[in-house]
């Protein structure tokens, strides 16, 4: 029987994602930790099987699937002092209610970035090299291309502007510092000081677009940035140039980008939209300037075990009585993910 010092903890999530998020050995290190049912993973608050464990439980363990974590949902919780997310954002899943209760919430948000940002910078890299374009010509063709059709192509000095200093972005920037870019930063939440130690330029949004050939985007889904990338500013961004959103698709007018997308003036690389997915009608699915993938950038497959270790290392951490490394405060929410 698990010690009763262990707090009591509960899965909150779609169940297909537990068996990649906690594999046998990082199961075994949680349950070391927790008092917790593997067998237990709970969808709906309402269900009567699960009324007893949620009714004790200290820790929630959630994820991709959980509900929203609202006044109605907290009261099947009573004791409940501290959510763990196994996953990204918890902006869709902490109400306020949480909030005024005093909960601690913490994220494996920074474990999601990771991924997002290897895909970026190999996007960014494929990018310089036209190797879509290429590839697309070869199938046509099935001929090399000449000197004339390269001389544009490289990463030597390609110019990539990073919008947004995020988790993502600046892992990003780590990400990009071995190579031979250069790299331009907009955060309106970082000096050009930090930028500069960060190995990027701090530059205006209008003038990162017009001196940009790549831009990605690392911005948060928040008011202030929805469609930041409208018309105007996509009329920016010189002929030629490439978007990259690994973000969220609210951030680009998409209507405005679907326009420079079908004239051929951009290219984009868009693993999410606005719709997600776009409707079935979408030219964006045919052209061969877009490359568009299904929202696989952040965690997939054996890197989800990434997001787990976090909620155990953190569980660890709160058992000791030391605070969580990864803890999201309400503040917070304002200008993050």
């Amino acid at each position: 029987m698990p010690s009763p010092q262990l707090p009591r903890t509960v899965f909150a999530m779609d169940p297909v994602h537990l068996p990649l998020l906690f594999p046998p050995p990082l199961m075994e290190r949680l349950r070391r930790t927790a008092d917790i049912d593997p067998g237990l993973v709970v969808r709906d608050f309402a269900d009567p099987a699960a009324a007893g464990a949620l009714a004790r439980a200290e820790v929630l363990i959630t994820g991709w699937g959980c509900p929203h974590l609202d006044a109605g949902v907290l009261a099947a919780v009573p004791r409940l002092d501290a959510v763990l997310h196994a996953a990204g954002s918890v902006r869709s899943l902490v109400g306020e209610a949480l909030w005024e209760r005093g909960v601690t919430v913490s994220s494996a948000v920074t474990g999601n970035a990771l991924p997002v940002a290897e895909y970026t910078l190999a996007m960014i890299l494929l990018v310089g090299k036209d190797a879509f374009d290429h590839r697309e010509h070869f199938r046509r063709t099935h001929a090399y291309p000449g000197p004339a059709e390269t001389a544009a192509t490289g990463n030597l000095g390609r110019r990539v502007g990073v919008v947004g200093a995020s988790r993502v972005g600046r892992r990003l920037l780590e990400l990009l510092r071995p190579f031979d870019l250069t790299v331009l930063l907009h955060d309106p939440y970082v000096s050009p000081a930090e930028a500069a130690a960060l190995g990027a330029e701090s530059l205006s949004l209008e003038e990162l677009l017009g001196r940009s050939d790549i831009v990605s985007l690392h911005a948060p889904d928040i008011p202030e940035t929805h469609h930041m990338l409208d018309r105007d500013r996509l009329a920016l961004v010189r002929d030629g140039g490439v978007l990259i959103n690994t973000a969220r698709g609210a951030l680009v007018d998409h209507e405005a980008l679907t326009g420079e997308l079908v004239s051929g003036r951009l290219s984009a690389v868009l693993d999410v939209t606005d719709p997600e997915p776009l409707p079935a009608g979408s030219p964006l699915y045919h052209l061969p300037n877009v490359f568009l993938t299904p929202h696989i950038a952040g965690s997939l497959g054996n890197e989800l075990e990434r997001l787990g270790r976090i909620v155990v290392e953190e569980l660890e951490r709160l058992v000791a009585g030391v605070p969580p490394v990864h803890e999201v405060r309400h503040a917070d929410l304002a200008r993050v993910a």
